[in-house]
């Protein structure tokens, strides 16, 4: 099974960054989506961001503008650089793969499509 493990989760004030990083042990299949989605307390895992193998990639609103998704196919690694992080970005982040046909990370239910998920990584936005 593909274990994938999240890191570079910490504490920053509003206004700072952090970059996440998502080792995978392998992908599944040739056509795929790597996602990261955050769950904060007392509320639902929602999506921030995906890409797909092809590159395509999509934002949550709350993020656009401040969160980037990437990938480095040679070390089977997914990244999430954020910036200008707010107070409501607090929560523990995941990462996730999926099927290679899942193309809007704000989908209701999108999360119950994936099928590899990592442990998280914390991350807390407080001045």
């Amino acid at each position: 099974a593909v274990q994938l493990a999240e890191s570079g989760g910490g504490s920053v004030q509003p206004g700072g960054s952090l970059r996440l990083s998502c080792a995978a042990s392998e992908l599944m299949y040739s056509t795929y989506c790597l996602a990261w989605f955050r769950q904060a307390p007392g509320k639902e895992r929602e999506g921030v961001a995906l890409v797909i193998d092809d590159g395509t990639t999509d934002y949550a609103d709350s993020v656009k503008g401040r969160f980037i998704i990437s990938r480095d196919n040679a070390k089977n690694t997914l990244y999430l650089q954020m910036n200008n992080l707010q107070p409501n970005d607090t929560g523990m982040y995941y990462c996730a793969e999926g099927p290679g046909s899942i193309t809007d990370i704000q989908r209701p239910g999108v999360s119950r499509r994936f099928y590899s998920w990592g442990r998280g990584t914390q991350v807390t936005v407080s001045s």
